[in-house]
């Protein structure tokens, strides 16, 4: 018989810069699987500014990327025990948010960016946050299949929805584009679409135009 318990628990975040909490952008980015958080920062490297801070979660899950030894890579989740993990994922990020937004004496606009596996994360995440979202980018992934539809509505009313795909990105199939279309449907929200020329991986030049698009 399974049995859960409650205990204190420590998880990791890296940012862009030590932050004085006069950005007027906060943008919290997601990790697809087998990332850790520096490495996933490092990528938006040319969008990185003194009013813009990026803050990385990294997924509380670790293991070796080949064998039993070697690289490490973090996960958001797996099957097992997948309720528990969603609401343990959700009160790490609550808990880096609040910390976070702490110093800021005037609210910044914040956006959300999820890659791969952290695009569902970010979706289950930010369609339960109370605090007001300007904009939520899926790069080369989608909502959650499980996404509670009616708190995405509500929360997500007033929210920029972008998803962003590369012409050779292989995990990108037809059949996933079909059940995201369904979501999306059921969201009956308007989408805005970028495509860029490459595979699974985070590119500068569709980043910028990100950026700058959402401002």
């Amino acid at each position: 018989m399974y049995k859960h318990i409650k205990y204190e628990i420590t998880g990791s975040y890296v940012t862009s810069h030590p932050s004085k909490g006069d950005e007027n952008e906060v943008w919290l980015i997601f990790h697809g699987y087998g990332q850790l958080a520096t490495h996933f920062l490092w990528k938006f490297e040319d969008v990185f500014a003194t009013n813009r801070l990026f803050v990385a979660p990294e997924a509380p899950n670790y293991g070796y990327l080949k064998g039993f030894s070697g690289k490490v890579g973090a996960n958001w989740m797996t099957k097992h025990h997948r309720e528990l993990a969603i609401s343990n994922n959700n009160n790490f990020l609550n808990a880096i948010i609040e910390q976070v937004l702490h110093p800021f004496i005037s609210l910044p606009s914040l956006h959300i960016l999820g890659f791969s596996q952290g695009s569902a994360t970010a979706t289950r995440w930010a369609s339960q946050l109370t605090l007001p979202l300007k904009s939520l980018t899926l790069w080369g992934g989608g909502f959650a299949h499980d996404l509670d539809l009616s708190k995405a509505r509500q929360n997500l009313e007033s929210t920029r929805l972008l998803m962003v795909e590369g012409n050779q990105d292989a995990f990108l199939t037809e059949k996933g584009k079909a059940e995201q279309a369904k979501v999306i449907a059921q969201l009956n929200r308007k989408i805005e679409k970028i495509s860029y020329n490459g595979g699974h991986d985070i590119y500068p030049e569709p980043l910028k135009e990100i950026v700058n698009l959402v401002r």
